[in-house]
């Protein structure tokens, strides 16, 4: 098995070349064929979260180097376990990887992706490789009729744009919702969003080429927040501001935004992992009656339902540009310096 792994965090990846696993009792060997890069994986790489202030989260000992990256895992099935009954060997699967320790009240109440105590390239060795070792033969989900490679993007993309959108609470009918960050997981959201609220999307990002894409793919109106007027003209053209709004940038100026974009009573939810720390005065919360929360990924149950929507055909593909396997360090740079519009799908 190759796998191009971290050694040395901060450091290029590098080619590790280790045995191959033997699946045994309900577990899946994957032969991967794609797997997309997440900007979470830069984080990873990293091996540090941007807290703010200086502040930073340090997510080095949860798991050994070397190590492999990579939780958009399609491909494969190359070998069972001998309890396995419903995946059978030679079916193309894409690959649920938000799994949890199975034995907390999270992994039994369907919120595993709470838990991630066994998630694909965050715990356990992940999709940047030729082959992966799936726990459960449950996660293995069929995405038939999904062109490959982009299959891939909806296991972190895919459902994480779908969640946060699924679980906004109520707004008034057709008022709109506001789509912060047009990155993958941004641009994957503008199409869940204009095919599930049946309300005018509006959009906010810094680089105007994403903010034109997203009006060419359907939004309603487009901010750059580079602008000093946009905040007021989004208040002026939805008399007030927004209902609710999605972060998917997570930065301390793009959650500023975000927030200051609610009409009274609205709600933000952060998606985005790019960092910092935001502040806001305690008053304002009861005064605007605005609700500000975090939405992280999806549940299995919401990642079946949402491969349905996908199948049906009632989601446009964001862009995808396909690259070897070998150029994942690249592309994590890539993605560090903002280069990349909508995924890059890695194949084997």
């Amino acid at each position: 098995m190759k796998s191009q792994a971290i050694v040395n965090y901060g450091a290029p990846l590098e080619e590790v070349e280790s045995e191959l696993p033997k699946p045994t009792g309900n577990e899946v060997l994957i032969e991967i064929s794609h797997c997309g890069v997440c900007h979470s994986d830069v984080h990873f790489h990293d091996g540090y979260f941007d807290m703010g202030g200086g502040e930073k989260l340090d997510v080095t000992r949860a798991r050994k180097t070397p190590f492999t990256l990579g939780h958009e895992i399609e491909g494969t099935v190359v070998a069972v376990g001998d309890a396995v009954k419903n995946v059978k060997v030679g079916e193309h699967k894409v690959i649920y990887p938000w799994i949890g320790c199975g034995d907390c009240p999270d992994c039994h109440n369907d919120r595993e992706h709470y838990c991630t105590g066994r998630a694909l390239g965050v715990r356990l060795p992940g999709g940047f490789s030729s082959h992966c070792l799936v726990p459960e033969e449950h996660y293995c989900l069929d995405a038939d009729g999904i062109e490959p490679g982009l299959a891939s993007t909806y296991m972190c993309s895919g459902i994480t744009a779908y969640a946060a959108l699924k679980h906004l609470k109520p707004m008034d009918d057709n008022e709109p919702v506001l789509i912060m960050g047009l990155g993958g997981v941004g641009m994957m959201a503008l199409q869940f969003a204009l095919q599930m609220l049946n309300r005018p999307v509006l959009v906010a990002d810094l680089d105007d080429n994403k903010l034109q894409a997203a009006m060419g793919a359907g939004a309603h109106a487009a901010y750059n927040p580079k602008d000093p007027e946009a905040l007021a003209k989004l208040q002026a053209d939805t008399n007030g501001g927004v209902g609710a709004a999605v972060d998917f940038v997570g930065a301390e100026s793009s959650l500023a935004f975000t927030s200051a974009a609610l009409r009274r009573g609205g709600e933000a939810k952060v998606v985005g992992l790019f960092g910092g720390a935001f502040q806001m005065p305690i008053p304002y919360f009861p005064f605007r009656a605005i609700s500000i929360g975090g939405s992280m990924t999806g549940s299995l149950a919401d990642t079946i339902e949402m491969l349905e929507i996908v199948k049906a055909g009632k989601i446009n593909p964001i862009p995808v540009e396909m690259r070897d396997m070998s150029q994942a360090s690249q592309t994590l740079d890539d993605l560090r310096e903002g280069k990349i519009l909508g995924r890059v799908v890695l194949t084997n």
